[in-house]
């Protein structure tokens, strides 16, 4: 293999998209379930499970890595895949391995289905002994963000260096079907409709951070496809409709998003910029801009923004009252009321990285990945109520069922 291609190959993934919308709904479970909350610890190649709700309490802790020297032997013998696995680690990574990005439980609560970036791959982990029940490696170098369908059957994972999304089926790891999508697929969600979009968020980690630079940053999307079949219904364009509202500057690299509970509307972050947007499916139109505050200690040196976020994580009340924003880059997560766009109070946290959904809806439960823990912040208040460790670099937190007596693992 010459140098021209190994070097080719290892300037095409330090363009990998970053790491970083409401969890998706869990279907109903069965008396002999416990629900509870995933929390992926990312540097860790661990995932804390915590109570749902109330004082959100540790219940146990699962290594997504058992297979770890397999993977790294199987790496190590093939140089591009040594490059790409050496290119996550110091770009996306920050210096450290990706071993858990998403994470989902089966419909029977017996596995926890995983997306780990660093080993491209997706596994399915038997809560009982810890080992793993499948193994689904994605086309390309990279595997991201993941959404469950509503019956709880299939998961979406996006394959960021192949701009492409698998469909598994949830029990076996066998692909159910793919789609293309724009540049670097990040967030997936599945809508009551029979649809998923996909948000493609183009080349996060190049320095060209200018607004006026912004075009170098690839080909930024949503994409909208049936299913059942995987075929394009749409593709939304922001870049289009940000200029419609005069907003030419602004970054076009949707981020996490959540829907209204009716799915009319979309509420979705971009890349650069401290706020939200509100988008009306009908009328295909950005209706409102939320700009939330500043943290004055936040470099205004775009280059130093992981991975070209600044608010990252965004979740909605069950009821549509009120939305949680995670701010990122400002180092503080804050409750705003929908039909007002007024933010509560903010609430100081490290570098959060997520917000989704406490099981009882009371609460907005954020990871901070600078230090080491979720916090829970009730949306009646938009007050911190309780904070928990977890594991190293924590990222996405996923609503999930475990067997009602699970402690962890038998071999832990």
């Amino acid at each position: 293999m010459s140098k021209r291609h190994l070097c080719a190959v290892a300037a095409a993934l330090a363009l990998t998209a970053g790491a970083a919308a409401s969890a998706s709904a869990a279907p109903a479970a069965s008396a002999d379930l416990r629900e509870v909350m995933f929390v992926g610890n990312n540097w860790d190649g661990t995932a804390d499970v915590i109570k749902s709700s109330g004082d959100f309490a540790k219940i146990g802790r699962i290594n997504v890595i058992p297979d770890k020297d397999e993977r790294m032997a199987e790496i190590n013998a093939d140089p591009i895949r040594w490059i790409a696995f050496m290119t996550i680690r110091n770009s996306v990574g920050e210096g450290h391995d990706q071993f858990v990005d998403d994470m989902y439980s089966t419909p029977d609560g017996k596995s926890m289905v995983v997306s780990r970036p660093s080993f491209a791959d997706v596994v399915s982990i038997d809560l009982a002994s810890g080992d793993i029940n499948w193994r689904f490696p994605v086309s390309g170098y990279r595997a991201d963000h993941m959404a469950v369908s509503p019956d709880g059957k299939r998961v979406a994972v996006s394959a960021s260096t192949s701009n492409t999304v698998h469909v598994l089926d949830i029990n076996t790891g066998k692909q159910a079907g793919s789609f293309a999508t724009g540049d670097k697929p990040h967030e997936n969600i599945f809508t009551k409709d029979g649809k998923i979009w996909n948000m493609a968020i183009g080349d996060v980690n190049t320095a060209t951070d200018a607004p006026w630079l912004d075009w170098t940053k690839g080909d930024r999307k949503i994409t909208v496809v049936d299913a059942s079949t995987f075929k394009q219904v749409k593709v939304i364009d922001m870049r289009e409709r940000l200029d419609a509202i005069g907003l030419k500057d602004y970054s076009d690299a949707v981020r996490p998003a959540a829907f209204s509970p009716d799915e009319s509307k979309l509420y979705f972050q971009v890349s650069f910029f401290n706020g939200f947007f509100e988008y009306d499916i009908a009328t295909d139109k950005i209706t409102r801009t939320k700009e939330l505050p500043k943290n004055p200690a936040t470099s205004t040196d775009r280059t130093t923004w992981v991975n070209d976020s600044r608010h990252h994580g965004i979740s909605m009340k069950p009821d549509g009252s009120k939305l949680c924003v995670a701010g990122t880059m400002d180092d503080y997560a804050v409750v705003v009321d929908r039909a007002t766009f007024q933010e509560g109070p903010l609430v100081t946290a490290s570098k959060p990285y997520w917000a989704t959904v406490s099981g009882d809806g009371k609460s907005c439960v954020i990871s901070e990945s600078g230090a080491d823990q979720v916090t829970a912040i009730d949306f009646a208040t938009g007050k911190k109520t309780v904070s928990v460790a977890v594991g190293d670099h924590p990222q996405r937190v996923r609503l999930a069922h475990v067997p009602a007596n699970w402690t962890g693992p038998a071999a832990d």
